[in-house]
């Protein structure tokens, strides 16, 4: 089978991300991967904490940390957060390893030598006080479109409006606070993606064919726009040194490469992380994934929107560039804005819900589940919380849960603590597994196409099938004039529990292990239930011992609604 190697967009390193972040990325690109591990697929699933550039400078500062310690923290912050939203990392590393440092810089000189970077003088503002450079977002200021006091050099947080550190009023240091300012000369690296565009568009026209509309048409925009030429250092203290076997100069004066060159890079370096943390006796090959790979291995990216240009043109630009055979992506996968009552998640004004307050609320499977089945797929879509109590209450607790628990209940009740026998199945049985093998080739096939939505509809359908039945059958009522048939349909039920869990895993590991483990099937490693193997509903076998697990979904009241509301905000919600 071809190795099936798995990247989702890197969090940010400053603060806790919102639920945004977690379906635009990471979360999707688990339910993949878990669901090809499920398959037999040899998957390598590499994500990292994304930790240079001026925020995290300015974080540090704020917190009164340096950053490599404040760096440190919040990857290990974040990294439980995604341990408790039982994300299935292979890997997750951080963008200031060693192994990122090296292999940015190896790149970087790759680049040089094929004539792709180019040292440039520029003008940029110079703070007196603080004695260095200031990058755009180490300058603060008065916006001069609205007049937010706290602007700052590129972008204005309170209008939007883009801007250059001279359009500010009254700027200042971000650092310092001083008003000493000038303009002066200094000189960075330049990738000359321009030189690049005609290869560049070339491989987006084959390679971005069957990608999804949202990412080809971001790539083409910007391919249409023309690529510029492009500025990849910073004066900083914080990042990947420029080498000074390359550039003496510029290594003597501290330059550091800008987040967005050195942060794609990281995919590669933490997978060196990964081979690197192998345990005593396992060998592990980073260079088989990323370098001249591209016959063995299937590169699928998942992304926000607002990072498909540098995945789709910038980062290829710098592939391209090297002339070396570094693998590329095969599928971008994209998403758009999940917004919260209309306005956007923020994290620099805590607006909406984040993912460590989720899980104090709820565990993570609601979440999981709810997010994936509204994921902003097509077009952005909008957290309520009517709208994911209505969800959670209606699928998962009603559909599946309650589904689970009648079945178990209720056969414990009257046949004992063993799946009952009854009699062969019958008319009922085989439509039913017709049935059921379809709604699954369905969702495999929704799955495969990576079409997280309809693949949310088709599980939803396969649980709905296993209540039609049961409501058909009513084993309650069988019960009173036929043992044998209320024993049949509560022993095909619970085969629907079984292959419920094994196909739900994706979606809900937690609760699919609860349901697979109520079970005392001898050497269950089942990983998935092929259609032809569904259609049967005999893998647990009668006399198969079960226990009856805890309930697998409380549904959420009017008042817990009304505490979260009051917690997070509700309609009110500020929408600008």
């Amino acid at each position: 089978m071809t190795r099936q190697l798995i990247t989702s967009a890197l969090p940010y390193i400053n603060g806790i991300k919102h639920l945004g972040n977690m379906v635009g990325s990471m979360l999707p690109a688990d339910v993949y991967s878990r669901y090809l591990r499920a398959r037999g697929h040899e998957v390598l699933y590499i994500c990292a904490t994304d930790e240079h550039g001026t925020p995290a400078e300015l974080a540090a500062k704020e917190a009164g940390l340096p950053v490599a310690e404040y760096c440190a923290q919040q990857h290990d912050v974040q990294k439980a957060i995604y341990e408790g939203f039982e994300l299935s990392f292979d890997y997750f590393g951080r963008s200031s390893s060693p192994q990122n440092r090296e292999i940015t810089q190896t790149i970087a000189r790759q680049l040089q030598a094929s004539g792709f970077i180019e040292e440039r003088a520029i003008r940029q503002v110079y703070s007196v006080e603080d004695a260095r450079f200031l990058p755009d977002r180490y300058i603060v200021g008065t916006c001069p479109h609205c007049g937010y006091d706290k602007a700052r050099g590129d972008q204005c947080e309170n209008c939007t409006r883009v801007l250059d550190p001279t359009d500010l009023i009254d700027p200042r240091s971000a650092i310092s606070g001083s008003s000493e300012l000038e303009v002066r000369e200094t000189k960075h690296l330049f990738l000359l993606q321009s030189k690049l565009a005609d290869e560049v568009e070339g491989w987006v026209d084959e390679h971005g064919k069957d990608w999804p509309v949202l990412a080809s048409s971001i790539a083409r925009k910007w391919l249409t726009e023309g690529l510029h030429d492009r500025a990849i250092t910073r004066d900083l203290e914080w990042g990947v040194p420029v080498p000074a076997d390359t550039w003496p100069e510029l290594a003597a004066e501290g330059k550091v490469f800008y987040v967005w060159f050195d942060a794609p890079i990281e995919y590669i370096g933490a997978t060196n992380e990964w081979a690197d943390a192998a345990p005593d006796g396992e060998s592990r090959d980073w260079r088989s994934w990323w370098y001249e790979a591209d016959d063995t291995v299937r590169y699928t990216q998942f992304m926000g929107k607002d990072n498909v240009p540098f995945h789709s043109v910038m980062f290829p630009a710098t592939q391209l560039g090297t002339r070396d055979a570094w693998k590329k992506v095969d599928f971008l996968k994209p998403f758009n804005w999940l917004n919260y009552y209309g306005g956007k998640f923020s994290t620099s004004q805590q607006r909406g819900i984040f993912t460590d307050a989720a899980l104090e609320i709820l565990p993570a499977d609601y979440w999981r589940y709810f997010l994936m089945a509204n994921a902003p797929e097509s077009d952005d879509t909008n957290f309520t919380w009517e709208l994911f109590a209505s969800s959670v209450n209606k699928d998962l607790a009603d559909t599946l849960g309650n589904f689970v628990n009648r079945v178990l209940s209720f056969s414990r009740k009257r046949f004992g603590d063993e799946v009952p026998a009854g009699r062969a199945a019958g008319e009922a049985e085989q439509k039913l597994g017709t049935e059921i093998a379809e709604l699954l080739a369905e969702y495999e096939g929704q799955l495969e196409a990576l079409q997280f939505r309809k693949a949310a509809q088709a599980l939803r359908a396969l649980w709905s099938a296993g209540n039609s039945y049961l409501e058909t059958k009513a084993p309650w009522l069988e019960a009173k004039t036929d043992l044998d048939g209320a024993a049949l349909t509560l022993r095909t039920a619970m085969n629907l529990i079984h292959l419920y869990a094994v196909v739900s895993a994706p979606f809900i590991p937690a609760s699919s292990a609860a349901m697979r483990s109520a079970f005392a099937l001898a050497g269950d490693t089942r990983g998935w239930v092929e259609p032809e193997q569904a259609s049967s509903l005999d893998l647990v076998p009668a006399g198969t011992p079960f226990t009856v697990p805890p309930v697998l979904f409380a549904k959420i009241t009017e008042d817990d609604l009304e505490a979260y509301r009051t917690r997070f905000g509700g309609a009110e919600a500020d929408p600008s």
